[in-house]
């Protein structure tokens, strides 16, 4: 009865988060039917970039890592991310140094280029 009662709850716990991904993972990069634009990421750190997460401005978290698994960017190299136009979230790390963030708006069209330092 006990593991039934567990299942159940895990259920309606996954139905419920599954109403929300998008605020949790920071939704789509590209939304059907709108214009694009490009963010580029450059690393002008010491460091390699280990996770750059991208999120849609009103995702309630920066979301997930978006650079593909194995994926870093070098020191004074950098990575583009085609995204819809709008407002997003981002922030790109290393990992044990910290972090930048930033609020940015992409024009559609058009590459917006962001700097981690």
């Amino acid at each position: 009865m006990k593991s039934a009662s567990k299942l159940l709850g895990a259920a309606s716990a996954a139905l419920a988060l599954a109403g929300c991904a998008d605020l949790v993972t920071g939704g789509p990069l590209i939304r059907p039917g709108e214009p694009q634009g490009i963010i580029r990421v450059v690393n002008m750190t010491g460091d390699q970039l280990d996770a750059v997460l991208i999120s849609a401005c009103s995702a309630s978290t920066y979301g997930l890592n978006r650079l593909p698994s194995g994926t870093a960017i070098r020191s004074g190299g950098y990575y583009d991310f085609t995204v819809s136009a709008g407002c997003w979230d981002v922030a790109g790390g290393t990992i044990g140094i910290g972090d930048g963030r930033g609020r940015i708006q992409v024009p559609a069209g058009r590459i917006f280029t962001l700097r981690i330092n």
